[in-house]
C-alpha cells in the first residue's frame, strides 16, 4: 500500500505541475493577482508530494520491499543501511526521481527567498520551473517509474552495484544534482525576464545568488566524484575525460562564465545579451548532460541507462527547453542592447576575454564528447576520443585563462593602461617566473609541465593576494590601516579571492601530480621489498576478510622513508557474490606533501600483482576545488546579494 502512495504522489505532482503552469499564467496574462499568487501554494504542494514519493522509495529500500522492481534490482538484505539509503539514486529510475526532487527543493527555495522580487516576475519564474518539472515528471512516470511492482518478488534482491557501495557515492550524486539542477533557476529567471520584458540590469541581482550557490554545489559534486574515482577504481587517476565526467564539467565552465558576466551587468549595465545567453546555455548543457547519461547513445562507464525510448524522450525535452529559450532570446535580442562604453583594455575587457576562453573551452569539451557519435552516424566508423585529445585541445585555453586572470581582476572599469594598472603585479610576476625557472633547473629529465604549471599556480595565487593588497591600499596607508580595510572588504571580494586562490591550488596539484608521479607495477611475493621515489615498500601479508556482503583479500604493505615507518597500507581486492563482481579498494596514505597509493591485483603463479604510486601534492587538487566552492558560497552570503531588491545598489570600487 505504501508503494501505491508513492506512485499516487508522483501522479498528483504531475497534476499540480499542470496547474502551476496554467493557473498563474492566466492570472499574469489577465492581470488577475489572485490567480497569479497561487503559484507559491502550488509550488509548496508539489514539493510536498514529490518529497513524499522520494522518501517512500527510500523507505522501500530500508525495509527490503523486493516487490518493487527497482528495489529488487538495486538492493539486498545484506546491504549496509547507508547504501540501502543511497541505493535510491543508484540507477536510472531513482536518480531521475532525485533529479525531480532536487528541482522541487530549488523551486520551493525560490518561492521562499524571493519575497523582495516583484511578484509578477517571481510568479512567472515559478511557472517556468513548473514547466520543467512537468516534462521530467512525464518522463519519470511514463518511461522510468521507480514504483513498478513485480509479480514474483525475489527473496534477497540483486544488490546495488558494488562500485556504488561507498560513502563517496552516497554523497556525490546529491551534491552534483544540487548544482546540475540548480542551474535551472538562473535559466528560469532569465526566461521570465524575457517573457515579461523586464530586461533592465536589476534582474541579474536576483539571478546571481542562485547561480553562485548552484555553481558551488556543482564544484563540490565534481570534486567528490573525482575523489571517489581516485581511491575506489584502483587505476590511480583522478579525471578520465569520460563523457559523463564531461557532462558535469561543461555546465560548470558555462556557470563560471555566467558569474563573471553577471558582474559586468551589475556594475556597468553591459553584456546583458551575453549574460542572458550564458544563463540559457548553462541549463542547456545540464540537459545535454542528462541526455548523455541516460540515452545510451554515447558509451560511458557512468551511464545509467541504454534505452532508445528514454533517449528520445529526453531529446524532446532538450529540444523544447533549449529551442524555446534560444527562440525567446532571439525575439528579445534588440531589447538587450547596452549603451555602456568601455575600452578593450579594462576590467570589462578582461572579463570578456575570460568568458570567451571558458565558452571556447566548453565547445572543445563538447566536440570531443560527441565526436564518437558523429563519426559513427556520418562516417560509419567507431572512434574514441580520450585524454590526449582533451589535454592538447583544452589545456592551452586554461593556460591563457590563468595568465590573464590576475591582470583582468586588477584593471579598473571603463578604460585602463596596462603599464600603470599592472605595475603592482610586477612582484608577483617576478616571483612566479623565478619559481618556474627554479623548478626547471632543479628537475632532471622532468616534464616541462611542472615549471609551467607551478609558475601559473604561483601567478594566480600571488596575483590574487596582490589584488587584495591594492584594494585595501596597504602600501599607501600602512600595514595596520591596510589590515583594517582588508577586514572590511565585502564578502563578495573575499569570495572572489578564495575562488581564484582555489584555482591556483588546483593548478598546482594537477601540475605536480602529472609531472612528478612515479609508478611501479610488479608481481610480488609476500615478504618482498621494493623501492621507488625514496620510499621502501615491504609486502607483509595478504589476509582473508569477510564484510557484511563481500569477501576480501586484504594486503598489508609497510612504507618506510629511510628507516622510519610512515604508513601501513591496506589495499583490498573485494568480491561481491550476489553481483559476482570484483572491486579494488586502494590503500592510500595522504599528506599535504604526497600520496602513497597501492592497489592489489590478482594472484598470479606465486605472487600478487601490485600497482604502487607516489603522487606528489595530489591532495591539493581537491583542496583547491573545495576552496573554490567556499569562495562561491562566501560571495553568495554578501549582503548586497542576500537582500536583493528592485533598487539598484552601486558599490564603489
Amino acid at each position: 500500500m505504501l508503494i501505491e502512495v508513492g506512485h499516487f504522489a508522483l501522479v498528483l505532482s504531475l497534476i499540480i505541475s499542470v496547474l502551476l503552469i496554467v493557473v498563474p499564467s492566466i492570472g499574469l496574462y489577465q492581470n488577475k493577482t489572485s490567480l497569479a499568487q497561487l503559484a507559491r501554494p502550488l509550488v509548496w504542494a508539489q514539493g510536498f508530494w514529490i518529497a513524499l514519493a522520494f522518501f517512500v522509495l527510500m523507505g522501500a529500500f530500508l525495509i527490503n520491499d523486493f516487490s518493487v522492481k527497482y528495489v529488487a534490482d538495486n538492493s539486498n538484505t545484506q546491504l549496509p543501511i547507508l547504501f540501502k539509503a543511497s541505493a535510491v539514486w543508484g540507477s536510472h529510475e531513482g536518480s531521475l526521481l532525485l533529479w525531480v526532487f532536487v528541482l522541487s527543493l530549488w523551486t520551493v527555495a525560490v518561492s521562499i527567498f524571493s519575497k523582495r522580487i516583484p511578484s509578477d516576475l517571481i510568479n512567472q519564474t515559478l511557472v517556468v520551473l513548473g514547466a520543467i518539472s512537468f516534462g521530467f515528471l512525464l518522463f519519470l512516470l511514463f518511461t522510468s517509474n521507480p514504483f513498478e511492482r513485480l509479480m514474483m518478488p525475489p527473496l534477497v534482491g540483486r544488490e546495488l552495484n558494488p562500485l556504488l557501495q561507498d560513502f563517496g557515492l552516497a554523497v556525490h550524486p546529491p551534491m552534483l544534482y544540487m548544482g546540475y539542477v540548480g542551474l535551472a533557476i538562473p535559466f528560469a529567471f532569465v526566461l521570465s525576464a524575457l517573457i515579461r520584458g523586464q530586461l533592465d540590469s536589476t534582474w541579474i541581482r536576483w539571478t546571481r545568488p542562485w547561480a553562485l550557490v548552484s555553481w558551488s554545489f556543482l564544484t563540490v559534486g565534481i570534486t567528490l566524484g573525482s575523489w571517489w574515482a581516485y581511491y575506489e577504481l584502483g587505476w590511480g587517476g583522478w579525471w578520465f575525460w569520460d563523457p559523463v565526467e564531461n557532462a558535469s564539467f561543461m555546465p560548470w565552465l558555462i556557470a563560471v562564465a555566467l558569474l563573471h558576466s553577471a558582474i559586468v551587468v551589475e556594475k556597468r549595465e553591459a553584456l546583458k545579451s551575453w549574460t542572458v545567453l550564458l544563463a540559457i546555455l548553462g541549463f542547456s548543457f545540464s540537459l545535454i548532460g542528462t541526455f548523455i547519461v541516460r540515452s545510451g547513445v554515447i558509451t560511458s562507464v557512468h551511464a545509467f541507462a541504454n534505452d532508445p525510448e528514454r533517449g528520445v524522450f529526453i531529446l524532446l525535452i532538450l529540444i523544447i527547453a533549449i529551442g524555446g529559450g534560444l527562440t525567446l532570446y532571439a525575439f528579445r535580442a534588440s531589447s538587450l542592447r547596452s549603451g555602456a562604453i568601455f575600452s578593450p583594455v579594462s576590467r570589462e575587457g578582461g572579463l570578456i576575454l575570460n568568458n570567451l576562453l571558458l565558452v571556447v573551452s566548453t565547445i572543445v569539451v563538447f566536440v570531443g564528447t560527441i565526436w564518437p557519435l558523429v563519426a559513427e552516424l556520418v562516417l560509419g566508423r567507431k572512434l574514441s576520443v580520450g585524454a590526449p585529445f582533451f589535454e592538447i585541445a583544452f589545456t592551452p585555453f586554461m593556460v591563457i585563462l590563468a595568465i590573464s586572470l590576475p591582470l583582468g581582476a586588477i584593471l579598473p572599469w571603463k578604460r585602463a593602461q596596462i603599464k600603470r594598472a599592472g605595475s603592482p603585479l610586477i612582484g608577483a610576476l617576478s616571483l612566479s617566473l623565478a619559481l618556474g625557472l627554479l623548478i626547471w633547473s632543479l628537475q632532471t629529465g622532468g616534464r616541462i609541465l611542472a615549471p609551467i604549471g607551478l609558475a601559473l599556480s604561483a601567478w594566480v595565487i600571488l596575483g590574487t593576494l596582490t589584488d587584495l593588497i591594492v584594494r585595501c591600499r596597504m602600501l599607501e596607508n600602512g600595514f595596520f590601516a591596510g589590515i583594517r580595510r582588508l577586514i572590511k572588504l565585502t564578502r563578495a571580494d573575499w569570495g572572489k579571492a578564495f575562488a581564484h586562490i582555489g584555482l591556483g591550488l588546483t593548478i598546482f596539484g594537477i601540475s605536480a601530480i602529472t609531472a612528478w608521479e612515479t609508478e611501479d607495477i610488479r608481481v610480488a611475493k609476500i615478504g618482498e621489498t621494493f623501492e621507488m621515489s625514496g620510499y621502501t615498500f615491504i609486502f607483509d601479508d595478504v589476509t582473508k576478510v569477510n564484510g557484511k556482503n563481500y569477501s576480501s583479500d586484504m594486503g598489508t604493505i609497510s612504507a618506510y622513508e629511510g628507516k622510519k615507518l610512515v604508513a601501513k597500507l591496506k589495499p583490498e581486492k573485494r568480491f561481491y557474490p550476489v553481483q559476482r563482481m570484483p572491486t579494488t579498494e586502494a590503500g592510500i596514505n595522504s599528506t599535504f606533501k604526497r600520496d602513497l597509493y597501492v592497489a592489489l591485483g590478482d594472484f598470479q603463479n606465486d605472487g600478487w600483482t601490485i600497482r604502487t604510486y607516489v603522487k606528489p601534492f595530489a591532495v591539493w587538487i581537491w583542496i583547491g576545488c573545495l576552496v573554490m566552492a567556499f569562495g562561491g558560497l562566501m560571495s553568495m552570503t554578501d549582503r548586497r546579494l542576500r537582500f536583493a531588491s528592485t533598487n539598484k545598489i552601486r558599490r564603489k570600487i
